[in-house]
């Protein structure tokens, strides 16, 4: 008798549930990657290679196969998903360039048969699954953090992230909400950082020649150390900056705050999102009933637990948290 037919013998002989054993072992499931150029994205790679490589020697599935464009670009990304059909890939989880500009090669994808689960930057087809945060809170809330600790306001240096990216434009749409929601405040300036401390330092020393007093500086992670380095050199007052959770951006508030009591707050979402991706396309693969929605929290770091999270963030890394099966079922059951 097979391992599956001694575990399900011994099941129902104690009158026990099993959760599904994977039905899985001989499927294939690809990640299509837009962008590797900063640590988040590099952190969720390693992420992606570690969940699926146990799952590959455990025999869950066959493969599970990495793939990253040259250029964030959804012609060449789509091009990509096109090449992942031909190759027989069973499941392509996927981080999209574009939520709509990549719908032509995720239909092509379903009409083939293969499933695909889309997440951080999701695509709009109805026949992908989408794992989806809530960016637009991610950048409402860091207002209403400032407005908590400076409620006379003042202005901001707004940090964006790669133009063009739909990420990106949800968290500037949640910030911008979060100043008219807190008029205190206004935006003074605004640069693209690409998610990259040394894009975003030298974007920020551009600008703050330009720029009068800045009180505070909201982000969309990555960027919160190049944007201090930048003040820094610029001989003026560091502002209240809101970091990404980047290791590097944890440490130098930590020394902040030993030093003078600098405080602030860090919030992105977790890179392990990839793991999680990976899980529920396995779990659609099974045969289990898997929502086209599904929606993860950010991860959000404070004064009080700044210490903890640092000491587990690798250096150079980002805070993360990596995902298993069980915790997959857990948000699938969650969103049924």
């Amino acid at each position: 008798m097979t391992t599956r037919g001694i575990l399900l013998a011994s099941a129902a002989a104690l009158g026990m549930a099993l959760p599904a054993i994977a039905e899985t072992a001989d499927k294939t499931i690809a990640l299509s990657n837009n962008y590797a150029g900063n640590s988040w994205r590099q952190a969720m790679l390693t992420s992606w290679e570690k969940i699926t490589g146990q799952a590959v020697a455990d025999g869950v599935v066959a493969a599970a196969d990495a793939f990253t464009t040259a250029e964030n670009q959804a012609t060449e990304q789509a091009a990509q998903i096109q090449n992942m059909i031909l190759q027989g890939y069973d499941a392509i989880v996927l981080n999209a360039a574009s939520p709509t500009a990549l719908n032509g090669a995720v239909k092509e994808a379903c009409d083939a048969g293969i499933t695909v689960v889309s997440f951080d930057g999701i695509v709009t087809e109805p026949c992908a699954w989408r794992i989806a945060v809530d960016f637009k809170e991610m950048g409402r809330s860091q207002l209403e953090y400032l407005a908590g600790v400076m409620p006379d306001g003042g202005n901001l240096l707004e940090i964006r992230g790669l133009a063009g990216v739909f990420v990106d434009d949800e968290i500037s749409a949640g910030i911008h909400a979060g100043a008219d929601q807190f008029p205190q405040f206004k935006i003074a300036g605004s640069v693209h950082g690409d998610w990259a401390q040394d894009v975003a330092q030298k974007a920020v020393a551009g600008i703050l020649p330009s720029l009068p007093e800045i009180a505070g500086v909201v982000t969309q992670g990555g960027d919160g150390y190049g944007a201090a380095q930048a003040f820094a050199a610029a001989g003026r007052p560091v502002p209240v900056i809101v970091m990404g959770n980047r290791e590097d951006e944890l440490k130098w508030w930590k020394e902040q705050k030993d030093a003078s009591g600098y405080t602030t707050m860090s919030v992105s979402i977790a890179p392990g999102v990839s793991t999680l991706a990976f899980w529920v396309a396995q779990q659609i693969l099974d045969g289990q009933e898997v929502p086209k929605d599904l929606v993860v929290p950010f991860l959000r770091i404070d004064q009080d637990n700044l210490e903890a999270n640092l000491a587990t963030t690798q250096a150079g890394g980002v805070a993360n948290v990596e995902y298993s099966l069980e915790d997959a079922q857990k948000v699938i059951a969650g969103a049924k």
